[in-house]
């Protein structure tokens, strides 16, 4: 029997991804148009995939609350299980690796408003309504030149340089974005198997900065330098730049060390298998003709 998915924000990263994934696994795939209708969108959908984001972190107090009350109405109204994306933005400085476990103690607004959002989610699936929220570090996709890791971390990588945010030390987690599509729809694929509430951190992968550029100096043989971002740029050009006003309150962790846990996952894929780290970075280096 063919299932059918609304995919929400399927031109981003995470929505784009997921979308690819559920046909190749042979969903019907529709793509919703934002400003649409979301609850009649759904009908007849088996699976509601939230990937909207404002882009830019643009008014999250009140458009991440909006969303979220949009997505659980159309779950409501369609029956249909959600799959949604998490961070680590909850867990403030907790003491890793982080998991479903760890408690919620946000250390930045954003982080906060994430928190809310996920007990709303919580409190559905108490009512009934079955939710996968899907964990992960920061984003990696080598097409997506709005990622962190292409738009920064690599930004100079064709000079020689790796930029550092904070601690090139300092442990940071990060999701391949098609490894984490291919982990949700296998975990769409157990159905009641799962919890109501289904909280699952993908580990993806953990590096610092310094491993990074010496990795890439491995792969392209091209010597790699780190190079420490000015981070009083972030604070200079608050006042009239809202992406720096609101990347500023999330540097801390790219200072404090932390990774998620793979066991959970684990649990429910034994033989799950990530794409090797140093072909997830060979990857963005083609995709910049280094290598």
């Amino acid at each position: 029997m063919t299932r059918t998915a609304l995919v929400l924000g399927a031109s981003g990263g995470f929505g784009g991804q997921v979308a690819l994934a559920l046909q190749r696994a042979g969903w019907t795939v529709n793509r919703y148009a934002r400003g649409t209708d979301m609850t009649a969108a759904a009908r007849g959908a088996d699976l509601i995939v939230n990937g909207l984001n404002p882009p830019a972190y643009h008014d999250w107090d009140r458009l991440i609350p909006e969303i979220t009350t949009s997505v659980l109405a159309a779950g409501r109204a369609s029956g249909a299980t959600l799959l949604v994306p998490g961070n680590v933005y909850p867990y403030g400085m907790e003491p890793g690796p982080w998991g479903p476990d760890t408690p919620h103690r946000p250390v930045a607004r954003k982080g906060r408003i994430r928190a809310e959002m996920e007990a709303r989610y919580r409190a559905a699936a108490d009512r009934g309504q079955r939710t996968i929220l899907l964990r992960g570090g920061d984003f990696l996709l080598p097409e997506a030149p709005q990622m962190v890791m292409n738009r920064v971390i690599l930004g100079e990588v064709g000079k020689g340089r790796v930029t550092a945010l904070g601690d090139p030390e300092a442990l940071h987690a990060y999701a391949f974005l098609p490894d984490m599509a291919r982990a949700a729809v296998a975990l769409v694929a157990l159905g009641e198997a799962l919890p109501a509430y289904a909280d699952i951190p993908f580990a993806g992968h953990a590096f610092t900065i310094s491993d990074l550029a010496a990795r890439i100096t491995r792969l392209s043989g091209r010597p790699m330098r780190i190079k420490r971002f000015p981070r009083w740029i972030f604070t200079l050009a608050s006042p009239v730049w809202e992406l720096a006003r609101e990347l500023r309150e999330m540097l801390y962790l790219f200072d404090h060390p932390h990774a998620l846990d793979p066991a959970p996952l684990r649990r429910w894929l034994p033989d799950w298998q990530d794409t090797a780290l140093d072909e997830v970075i060979a990857r963005h280096l083609r995709a910049r003709g280094l290598i």
